[in-house]
């Protein structure tokens, strides 16, 4: 039983330690429940931690109810994603060749938020198409046995600014 607990837990702080932290903008409510909060829809923006000038807002559902108040709730499988240049954006070599072989291996995780209690998260991975010098950046959503096909893209074109 003991050994159930300490996965759990170390489940729990493994997804907690990789989680990328998003500012809250705002949410509407979609559902009123009687007991707990609200289902909502949340507005987060983060930024792009490698290429500065790229920020992305993103919207997802969140459960809400007692089993949402005390985080045992399940989010759906879906967000939206829009991502814009925000200021000049340089691409030096060095990380022009980083982008390219993180692409080459599935992209990077530029963001990753929990969505149940231990085992599904919604995360945003970067991706970059050199040929038409333009960085992506998919959201979706995954769980331990199965994920979901439902996702989103955003596409920034680097261009001159100003």
């Amino acid at each position: 039983m003991s050994t159930i607990r300490n996965l759990l837990l170390a489940s729990l702080l493994l997804v907690a330690a990789f989680s990328t932290r998003a500012d809250e903008i705002g949410a509407v409510s979609t559902v009123w429940k009687f007991l707990g909060p609200n289902h909502k829809i949340v507005v987060e923006a983060f930024d792009d931690p490698d290429i500065p000038n790229i920020s992305c807002w993103l919207s997802r559902p969140k459960t809400g109810g007692i089993s949402g108040a005390v985080g045992l709730a399940e989010d759906p499988s879906y967000g939206s994603i829009a991502c814009r240049q925000r200021g000049p954006i340089e691409l030096t070599d060095d990380l022009r060749k980083k982008l390219i072989e993180e692409t080459e291996d599935g992209g990077e995780k530029v963001f990753k938020a929990r969505t149940s209690a231990i085992f599904k998260t919604i995360q945003v991975t970067r991706m970059y198409d050199a040929r038409r010098n333009t960085v992506l950046y998919l959201i979706w959503s995954d769980k331990v046995i199965e994920g979901s096909a439902k996702n989103a893209i955003s596409v920034v074109v680097i261009q001159p600014w100003g």
